[in-house]
């Protein structure tokens, strides 16, 4: 199967802007894929790494994770962009056969960094665990890079809101799924490692083994050169992707100050009985905001061809969220927060990835610039930690914390508006 619809004399395939809309199948693996890497990003960050490092430094267990995860973070800002550019670049021969650019790297990322988190789990260290945590985002974050590039290399403009939305899914089902594997399906640290690694296996692979994936000419190759693979779009020739890359940015902030030390908040500041059930009810919660919202404002941001609204609305409706944990850090409105929170970010998922894929410099460069892209999605991972240790430990607690997280979220909703080729 085909979505692209090159004509004679046209660009090959690999590179044209594609036509024919993608089949349900096809969107099935790609969710399924996407569920993998996510599950592998987010239930170690949310789980596995907090119960580990506090096993193994308690005293110190907020400022360990943040060095854990902030390191982690600054591999995969570097690792997604690269990977990216030598995904747009891959051109590879089996048999004979010419392999298409993409896959490799979403099949060989999802190996490698399974047996990532195998080594992970056997660390007794807080550099053990680090390296480890570096090693698996090296490799999630390559796989993430193909795996992002699918959407501008196979879905027409007119698709794209209601498939980014469907893909938007697996950031919170992943999660939802990962933290019941590992605390209600296996037992032990390590058996969590090891549970979501065979997880990323068998959502992943079929991805890449049963899709198509147009290879590349070589005669249509970028040169391979270091300053090719490392640049990054002046936003001075392009300013919507600079615009675009700032909103995802910013938000993407206000994310991880809002959800990185979540378990924590729950023990600390809710003083909950039970904090991993009730972080668990949380995410559930959360899912369920996001699952009502992703595809529904995808589908209608297709039909209306407005993206810019959607975006400032899910900002209002996230910043309302924090706004409310910041007022009253209780139990009670936890409940309520949550799933106004994976509403409003459901809505700028879908929306936003959309909007993305529009304003994309060129189609020689589509993974290497969705690359760039990502780095607003992994930057804050380093940013948030060095933001809200001292927040919550000096600085007024996780009341200030989540005042913060309104403030950054509603400014990067509203700096969409700057974007001027996308209604």
């Amino acid at each position: 199967m085909s979505t692209v619809d090159p004509t004679p004399g046209s660009l090959p395939a690999a590179l044209a802007e594609p036509t024919l809309p993608v089949r349900r199948g096809w969107i099935a693996l790609l969710v399924a894929a996407n569920l993998g890497v996510w599950m592998a990003f987010f239930t170690p960050i949310q789980v596995l790494l907090p119960q580990q490092v506090e096993r193994i430094a308690p005293d110190g267990k907020e400022t360990m994770l943040a060095v854990v995860t902030g390191v982690g973070a600054l591999a995969a800002v570097l690792a997604n962009p690269l990977a990216g550019a030598l995904s747009d670049r891959t051109v590879a021969r089996l048999g004979g056969r010419r392999l298409g650019r993409r896959h490799l790297w979403t099949a060989g990322g999802a190996l490698l960094g399974a047996l990532a988190l195998v080594l992970l789990a056997r660390q007794q260290t807080i550099l053990g665990v680090t390296m480890g945590w570096v090693a698996a985002q090296v490799c999630f974050n390559a796989m993430l890079a193909s795996l992002t590039a699918a959407v501008p290399d196979r879905v027409p403009v007119a698709q794209r809101g209601a498939v980014s939305g469907w893909v938007g899914i697996p950031q919170a089902l992943g999660l939802v799924l990962g933290v019941l594997l590992v605390t209600a399906l296996v037992t032990g640290n390590a058996a969590g490692y090891l549970a979501v690694a065979v997880a990323v296996l068998v959502l992943a692979l079929p991805f890449a083994l049963l899709t198509p994936d147009d290879p590349l000419p070589r005669a249509h190759r970028p040169a391979l050169r270091p300053r090719a693979l490392l640049a990054v779009v002046d936003p001075r020739r392009h300013p919507d992707f600079g615009w675009a890359w700032i909103t995802r940015f910013l938000v993407q902030l206000g994310n991880a100050l809002g959800t990185l030390y979540l378990l924590y908040f729950l023990t600390d500041e809710v003083r909950h009985p039970d904090p991993d059930g009730a972080l668990l009810v949380l995410i559930l919660l959360y899912t369920a905001g996001l699952t009502l919202t992703t595809v529904v404002a995808g589908w209608l941001s297709d039909r209306s061809g407005r993206r810019k609204v959607f975006v400032i609305a899910a900002g209002v409706v996230m910043g309302a969220a924090a706004l409310l944990l910041a007022v009253a850090p209780v139990w009670s409105v936890a409940v309520v927060a949550a799933p106004l929170l994976g509403a409003g970010y459901g809505v700028y998922l879908s929306v936003d990835a959309a909007l993305i894929t529009q304003v994309l410099p060129a189609a020689t460069d589509r993974a290497r610039d969705l690359g760039v892209i990502n780095i607003a999605n992994s930057a804050p991972q380093v940013l948030g930690p060095a933001v809200s240790a001292p927040i919550v430990v000096h600085l007024g607690g996780y009341p200030a914390l989540y005042a913060a997280t309104a403030l950054v979220t509603l400014l990067g909703s509203a700096l969409v508006l700057k974007i001027r080729t996308v209604p």
